[in-house]
């Protein structure tokens, strides 16, 4: 039987790199490994240096220094799709006429397949002995856990279908049964701590660890415990004789105490480097330090020379103040890089100006009361004069979106209809529709004259924004269905709406943010060639937790600025678009009296470098 591994963390945390280097760890020992992510903004292949993909590919020392037995996949939800979609319809295709298998196909062809589909490959990993040990690097934690949630849900979802009509979103029920018992066997794996590790990894930092308090609670509610904490990032204290590092310093090793007064389990601690961690060598390195507990040498003289940069700045009069209708503001970027924080200040810069601005959040994993020190609701909260928030809760946009269906439909069709239909909204992907059902709403409102969206990390941003193009294809399908036809689903001219609207410049601002390293670089450039393809155009780059010059007095953190000030001049010409830099601040931004403290100072951030 193989060892299942699973790691997880709030964004940016270095999921990857400590998933990737156990993953080596475990490959030295001679142990057949494979890595699995999940994410669908994988960098896996940024972190080994080589093209990996939706295959199983053997990973390479390019320096040719070892010769591991390790393997890689990045599951692509696309390719997923497909795959799921051929072997549900292969048995049928030379048994059951042409117009049956357009049918099914059609059927198969909703949003709600994708997340089943790749929730199926990943299942397929879990049932497989070809691996000694098999490495799960999956998305930001609020997905994560929707993911391990699925086989639960879908579970229970085909066992109370069975016993009514017998129906499910993706067809009748007899179709999928053999899944139920998949499902139930990856929930006694994921369950049983004999086989399966679950490990969280995080920053020494509030949010990151107000973030692993909530998963681990909510991972325990289905029964899967958490094995062990990995603290990342952790400032080597001797290199941290300045005020500006030593307070950062005295602030991790408070939150480090707070995790091992919190969680009676295995602890590991790994340091900030000062440079990326980025190819085999470099990982083994890590290996050294998470499983043998060596220390680097923090005093390394790796020089960078600063480089004389020109960034081409924004004039955010023109990119996010409302002219007539209200306008929406979308930040989005890889996990960690300070997406809620920068839309906090950038929601309380507007409401400033006198602007009615709501803040939405639309990650599951949702932040913004942390950051803002205020208790967030399902309904928009004041937060201060012309400044509303509001969060998405996935399970009461579910029950609402229910409700309002079913309701329409009672004087409509008969007691078995509506009790199918039923049946057929019970479904875990409906949980989906439903939050963007929610979505929509907000981006349709008029009540407000700025809408800025906090949004999830980006792969499930740019899922979120498929959605309107996926649904209006789905609606020729649903509408197939004499009890759907006049039920209150969204109409493919509201979809065309929306998506008309989010590709308006003048309505919409798609902002990416980022910190300046490789992988974040990499990963917002792909989110924006991404968005182009759907004709959304980014208009904005906020490049985030810039190292101010003045206190970057040693070796180490000299070099770790000339580092990004290389990225920046990477970023001006790989993008360019005007860019906003937002500078590492001494303390963690939390609370409304420092986010406005950040405000005061952001056309000091447009205006210099």
């Amino acid at each position: 039987m193989a060892q299942y591994i699973f790691f997880s963390g709030k964004g940016g945390v270095g999921k990857t790199t400590l998933a990737s280097a156990t993953a080596i760890y475990y490959a030295l020992q001679g142990k057949k490994t494979l890595i699995v992510t999940t994410d669908p903004a994988s960098n896996l292949s940024d972190v080994f240096e080589q093209e990996i993909g939706h295959k199983i590919t053997h990973i390479i020392d390019k320096n040719k220094i070892y010769d591991l037995p390790l393997y890689a996949i990045e599951i692509d939800s696309d390719e997923a799709t497909k795959e799921y979609k051929e072997k549900a319809i292969a048995p049928y295709r030379e048994i059951l006429p042409h117009d049956v298998i357009a049918s099914i196909e059609e059927q198969l062809s909703g949003p709600c397949t994708t997340e089943i589909a790749s929730f199926d490959r990943f299942i397929d990993f879990m049932e497989t002995n070809e691996y000694d040990v098999i490495i799960f690097d999956t998305a930001p934690t609020g997905h994560t856990i929707r993911l391990l949630e699925l086989p639960v849900n879908w579970s229970k979802h085909i066992e109370e279908s069975a016993k009514g009509m017998g129906q499910t979103c993706l067809g009748p029920v007899q179709t999928i049964q053999e899944s139920k018992e998949r499902y139930d066997r990856a929930t006694f794996l994921l369950r049983n701590p004999e086989i399966t590790n679950f490990i969280f990894v995080m920053r020494p930092e509030e949010l990151s660890f107000y973030e692993t308090v909530r998963a681990s609670k909510e991972l325990n509610t289905i029964g899967v415990p958490t094995s062990e904490i990995i603290i990342n990032g952790i400032l080597p204290e001797e290199v941290c004789e300045i005020e500006f590092f030593r307070k950062k310093y005295e602030s991790q090793r408070k939150i480090i105490k707070k995790v091992e007064e919190t969680f009676p389990i295995n602890i590991r601690y790994i340091y900030l480097r000062n440079n990326e961690i980025k190819g085999i060598h470099a990982l083994v390195q890590v290996v050294d330090e998470l499983f043998y507990e060596i220390k680097p040498n923090f005093q390394d003289r790796i020089f960078f020379e600063e480089p004389v940069i020109s960034i081409k700045k924004p004039d955010l009069e023109v990119l996010w103040l409302p002219k007539k209708d209200t306008k929406a503001l979308f930040f989005t970027g890889k996990g960690g890089v300070g997406k809620t924080t920068i839309s906090c200040i950038s929601a309380i810069y507007l409401a400033k100006k006198k602007f009615k601005t709501l803040l939405v959040t639309t990650d599951p994993a949702a932040h913004i009361g942390e950051v803002l020190d205020v208790k967030i609701e399902t309904t928009p909260v004041k937060v201060i004069e012309n400044l509303f928030a509001v969060m998405v809760d996935q399970e009461q946009a579910f029950e609402e979106y229910k409700k309002k269906i079913l309701d329409e439909a009672k004087d409509k069709y008969s007691d078995d209809m509506i009790k199918a239909m039923e049946e057929e909204l019970n479904s875990p992907c409906t949980e989906e529709m439903a939050a963007f059902d929610k979505f929509i709403q907000f981006i349709e409102s008029k009540d407000y004259d700025v809408i800025v969206f906090d949004t999830a990390p980006t792969g499930h941003t740019l899922r979120l924004l498929s959605l309107p193009f996926d649904y209006a294809r789905q609606l020729e399908m649903m509408n197939t269905y004499e009890y759907k036809r006049n039920t209150d689903i969204p109409s493919e001219n509201r979809f065309r709406k929306i998506i008309d609207l989010l590709k308006d410049k003048d309505h919409t601002v798609f902002s990416l943010v980022l910190y300046p390293e490789s992988t974040p670089i990499l990963e917002s450039y792909r989110a924006m060639l991404d968005l182009k393809s759907v004709g959304i155009e980014t208009q904005l780059i906020i490049a985030n937790l810039i190292l101010p010059k003045e206190v970057c007095t040693n070796d180490f953190f000299k070099n770790r600025r000339a580092m990004q000030l290389r990225y920046l001049a990477d970023i001006q010409q790989k993008f360019n678009l005007p860019v906003l830099t937002f500078p590492m601040m001494e303390k963690e931004i939390k609370g409304l009296k420092m986010l406005e403290e950040a405000v005061s100072k952001v056309e000091e951030y447009v205006y210099s470098q």
